[in-house]
């Protein structure tokens, strides 16, 4: 029987949450929402999807918790712990909890400075980590900062991914060849394993090769099904009934018995240099990755997600890992895909998810006790393959070298300095290409579009008609403090190029929705400035707020009339038929 929901199944789910206003506590608590309209066929799709997610998540959480620094029942908590909390609170349907690549790695190099070799403080420091991730998450929401992670482009993030990418794989390769590995860093890391080459153990080797074959064809001809469950289990069957456990695999060992039991961070802020930093990494990389692809879906199912909302799912979840003896959790593609298309209707799933966990921790932990390390490196090999995107990296150099420039940016940063400093080089790198493109709009120096009484960029249509003893300009932005100067400069620049005499220059502010102090300045000085050279300004197509602060600094009475119907067409006839260059200096 097919999971996948039919088109009434799937406009009736999103109508219920279209049809119920989401007022007052309901807002906050989503199951208040999706509940008052669970239909009971939704049960079974449900229950099937939540033990599908745990066949998928118990064994990519093991080999999730070897990249955290951490023994593999904490990246089982994680899926135990962070579904649970988040179908409180969630607002997506089929997104999906649990750790993730990329901040299990971020998480296990960075508190590898912090522990000391503390098995139990780098457990604590993680736990402390969540908590904050908490905090923050919290913060965010009650300060409608949802909408601060768009200052982080998606060109960013195709560079850190990959570079992420790179750096787990050569965490894992070592595991795949039968060798210690070691090294701080990406490139010392391939040193060392290229050093240690020579000492592979190719049964190992043979092993994990075959492990990668399997889950590539899994992944490939049954998308959505728990291969990795049927490697896993191939391989534990293989270890324990052959002679090849006594051929140098390293394995899992005993798991603890049972669930976890709810215990407070051990430490304090105060007690740990260095975590707010790597929380709030985390927190970025979470909330980036979350909102991504419950967006992702949502669309698919023609519903519809809430962004601020997310960051009380997402809180909630931490919350959870850091009560629960887990680690920072995040929803990932991967995952949430796996829980869409084994049929989840609603966050319900996730409870079956954690339920089906919660019933291997009391009894089957003991079964994990042969699963070779290197059957959980190649699970992390094809987890990470996915955050490398050739098509999208071509892309983005067919279109902009400036932006693949710049995702190359975020890529070598990893690389160089590793992924927590690599993300605080990929929030940098954002910062600034915004600051430099609101610092230097385009001016757009205009001509008449023939045959009409219209203007647009001479630059991009050069049949465009000058006219002639005027000069027209446009600027494709706001004018603020930071970029007026470059404005005043461009137009000089112009007007010093230019041969023919000029008695005239229009602003058409129509592409400037704001002007703040500092522009209205530039105006009037530029005014000042053309006035003594013999050329009149005229200023038209300012919106209503700019024409309050214009008007407030004085500019109508010096450069004219500058209404809300007064185009550039109304400014050149009036050039042409008007008074004489004598009269208008």
């Amino acid at each position: 029987m097919s999971t996948t929901p039919t088109a009434e199944e799937r406009g009736s789910a999103s109508g219920v949450a279209r049809a119920i206003p989401a007022r007052g506590w309901r807002a906050v608590f989503p199951p208040a929402q999706w509940l008052a309209g669970y239909q009971k066929q939704w049960l079974t799709h449900d229950a099937i999807a939540g033990v599908t997610l745990a066949a998928y998540g118990i064994p990519v959480s093991l080999a999730y918790a070897s990249l955290a620094g951490l023994p593999p029942q904490y990246g089982i908590y994680c899926y135990l712990v962070g579904g649970l909390f988040y179908a409180l609170f969630g607002s997506s349907r089929q997104l999906a909890i649990g750790p993730t690549s990329a901040i299990s790695m971020l998480v296990g190099v960075t508190i590898a400075g912090m522990a000391q070799g503390d098995a139990g403080r780098w457990a604590d420091i993680a736990a402390l980590t969540a908590a904050v991730i908490a905090a923050m998450c919290l913060l965010a929401w009650l300060f409608r900062l949802s909408s601060l992670v768009n200052f982080i482009s998606e060109t960013i993030l195709l560079g850190f991914k990959a570079g992420a990418a790179l750096t787990i794989a050569m965490t894992q390769l070592p595991k795949l060849f039968g060798v210690k590995g070691g090294g701080h860093g990406f490139f010392e890391s391939v040193a060392v394993l290229a050093g240690q080459l020579p000492d592979t153990n190719p049964v190992v080797l043979v092993f994990g090769l075959s492990a990668l074959a399997v889950l590539l064809l899994g992944e490939k001809f049954l998308p959505g099904r728990p291969v990795a469950l049927f490697v896993v289990v191939l391989s534990i069957l293989a270890l324990s009934l052959t002679p090849l456990g006594d051929l140098g695999f390293k394995v899992v060992g005993s798991l603890p018995q049972g669930l976890p039991e709810f215990r407070l961070p051990g430490l304090r802020l105060r007690d740990v240099d260095g975590v707010i930093p790597l929380a709030f990494a985390c927190l970025l990389l979470a909330y980036v990755e979350s909102v991504s692809a419950a967006r992702a879906l949502a669309q698919a199912h023609g519903d519809e997600i809430d962004p601020r909302q997310e960051l009380l799912g997402l809180g909630a979840a931490n919350l959870g890992a850091a009560l629960f003896q887990a680690y920072p959790v995040a929803g990932g593609l991967s995952q949430s895909s796996v829980n869409d298309k084994a049929g989840a209707r609603t966050p319900l799933a996730l409870v079956f998810a954690s339920l089906t966990i919660g019933l291997c921790l009391l009894y089957l932990t003991g079964m994990l006790y042969n699963l070779p390390n290197v059957v959980l490196a190649a699970i992390v090999l094809v987890a990470v393959k996915g955050l490398v995107n050739i098509g999208e990296l071509r892309h983005v150099w067919r279109v902009s070298r400036l932006e693949f420039g710049v995702s190359m940016s975020a890529f070598a940063g990893v690389l160089l300095l590793g992924i927590l400093k690599g993300v605080i080089v990929a929030v940098v790198v954002s910062m600034l290409l915004l600051i430099r493109r609101a610092a230097h709009p385009h001016v757009a120096f205009l001509g008449r579009i023939p045959g009409t009484r219209s203007y647009s960029d001479s630059e991009r249509n050069p049949d465009n008609a000058p006219v002639a003893g005027a000069l027209l300009f446009r600027v494709e932005s706001s004018l603020l403090y930071f970029n007026v100067e470059h404005v005043r400069e461009a137009l000089w620049q112009k007007i010093r190029a230019s041969n023919a005499a000029l008695d005239l220059v229009v602003c058409d502010l129509s592409t400037s929705p704001v002007v703040d102090l500092a522009g209205a300045r530039m105006l009037a000085k530029l005014h000042q400035e053309l006035q003594a050279a013999g050329i009149r300004l005229r200023l038209v197509g300012a919106h209503a707020a700019v024409r309050d602060i214009l008007r407030a600094e004085g500019l109508e009475e010096s450069v004219g009339y500058f209404g809300r119907r007064i185009t550039v067409a109304d400014a050149i006839d009036e050039f042409d038929g008007g008074p004489t260059k004598a009269s208008r200096a």
